[in-house]
């Protein structure tokens, strides 16, 4: 199977965004929220983002209004929430469906390779986590509640291999 690196996602600005920019690097992939109990997680993924960014490593996140309608604005509002809020400078795509026949095809892809609970593919929550190893391969799924913070050691780890 190729590596996540090699498709192509929808930027904030709905052109297409090929993920070989990051081809090389560990990639934690993310649903995202404003207006979710899990968005203070957006201070964590930064820091994560800020911390390890010389050392090859990106967060993406993709906003989702699948979940309670907790992302309603469009491009323009869900990118300013994220600089004014939280500060964000990691990359943040286009919003996406996460689940159903609409979902991203990166999203049907993660979802397969690392399933969550008792086998189950499709994501139960906004800030459900993807770690994406060096050679484009999905290494680990993370639950909504999983601090970012509490990722870090894996992080690491894939960062020396």
């Amino acid at each position: 199977m190729s590596a996540i690196t090699e498709m192509s996602v929808t930027a904030a600005d709905g052109s297409v965004a090929d993920l070989s920019a990051y081809a090389g690097q560990v990639l934690l992939i993310v649903n995202t929220a404003s207006k979710c109990g899990f968005t203070p997680q957006y201070e964590g993924l930064e820091a994560l983002h800020r911390k390890y960014k010389e050392r090859g490593f990106e967060v993406l996140g993709f906003p989702c209004n699948q979940f309670g309608g907790q992302e309603p604005g469009d491009a323009a509002e869900i990118a300013n929430f994220c600089t004014l809020t939280y500060d964000v400078t990691f990359p943040v795509f286009a919003k996406i469906d996460v689940n159903g026949a609409d979902a991203d095809p990166l999203f049907v892809r993660l979802r397969k390779e690392a399933p969550g609970l008792m086998g189950s593919t499709s994501i139960k929550w906004n800030f459900t986590k993807f770690l994406v190893d060096r050679t484009g391969k999905t290494v680990a799924r993370y639950a909504p509640t999983t601090k970012p913070e509490d990722i870090e050691a894996d992080i690491e780890k894939l960062l020396r291999d």
